[in-house]
């Protein structure tokens, strides 16, 4: 299969590329279908108006970068990876978060995808350091986290406000010199 011109990277199973505003319909039906694998970790835009917000942030501002996991045989969303809080300086680092649609959990493409985006991240976007906070009990996303070659660094209590309430979570972090697997 020839490279897809809107990808940033592909494998072959799947291309990254960046949040567009169109996006917007597939994106809030993908959510809504995937509620019960969503909850109670994550709560992506359901809806038109808050799509149109999110992906605004994600687009606009230069400390976020939003990358969609897109099927290459269809071009359908198969899930999404955001680089968040991005600091530079001397610090070089961002926070993923991410979150697979139920219609493509647990067939490798969010796998691939984390790989693609991160070697983004390490190279394109020139970071050192990417961290994923997960609630240790979110056993998928601290899965996703160790099959792209993180480490645990540590336990950060009451970290995040999810779901009504300040939430633990592990921190797993990756650098750029760390070795990956293949």
């Amino acid at each position: 299969m020839p490279p897809h011109p809107s990808y940033l990277a592909e494998t072959t199973h799947v291309g990254i590329r960046h949040f567009r505003p169109a996006d917007g319909p597939e994106f809030t039906a993908r959510v809504r279908e995937s509620t019960t694998l969503h909850r109670p970790w994550l709560y992506p835009p359901s809806t038109l108006d808050a799509y149109a917000a999110y992906a605004s942030r994600l687009i606009d501002d230069p400390t976020r970068h939003g990358f969609l996991i897109c099927e290459r045989a269809t071009g359908d969303l198969a899930g999404f990876i955001n680089i968040n809080n991005v600091v530079e300086g001397a610090f070089w680092s961002g926070a993923m978060g991410y979150g697979a649609f139920a219609h493509a959990a647990g067939r490798g493409l969010m796998r691939d995808g984390l790989r693609l985006v991160v070697e983004h991240a390490f190279g394109t976007l020139g970071l050192h350091r990417l961290e994923i906070n997960a609630q240790p009990a979110n056993t998928a996303s601290i899965a996703l986290a160790r099959s792209a070659g993180f480490r645990l660094e540590g336990y950060s209590p009451q970290f995040l406000y999810v779901d009504g309430a300040w939430r633990d979570h592990e921190r797993w972090a990756l650098t750029a010199e760390m070795p990956r697997p293949s």
